[in-house]
């Protein structure tokens, strides 16, 4: 088990393994946010925040809502606004320890290409 913070401290969030890879995507909004995906699947992910510490964005087609934490801003994850059993989540492993970002393998996307959406 890894856990990752946001600065601040008041959100934590649990991930069963550090990832072989993160995404690196360029899409409007990961490009704004600065963040590296890792994935995994929704039930193995622990999102641990007291009640009113985190905010929400949804976007485009409103299938995934963004985690951030209201104080300190950082994103932690994104969520699909209807989960199932097999839904995935993506975690920003920026907030994770440099010893687990600097020994991970950063793959690009080009979700600008993919998205269709570069404003």
């Amino acid at each position: 088990m890894l856990t990752g913070t946001c600065h601040c401290g008041a959100v934590r969030v649990t991930v069963p393994r550090k990832p072989r890879s993160v995404t690196d995507c360029n899409c409007s909004i990961c490009r704004r946010y600065g963040v590296l995906w890792a994935y995994y699947k929704a039930p193995t992910v622990r999102l641990e925040a007291k009640r009113g510490t985190t905010d929400s964005y949804a976007w485009g087609n409103k299938r995934l809502k963004f985690i951030r934490c209201r104080t300190c801003g950082c994103v932690m994850c994104w969520q699909p606004i209807k989960p199932t059993t097999k839904s995935w989540m993506g975690v920003n492993l920026r907030n994770f320890g440099l010893d687990i970002l600097n020994s991970v393998r950063i793959r690009p996307l080009d979700g600008a290409a993919w998205y269709g959406r570069t404003h």
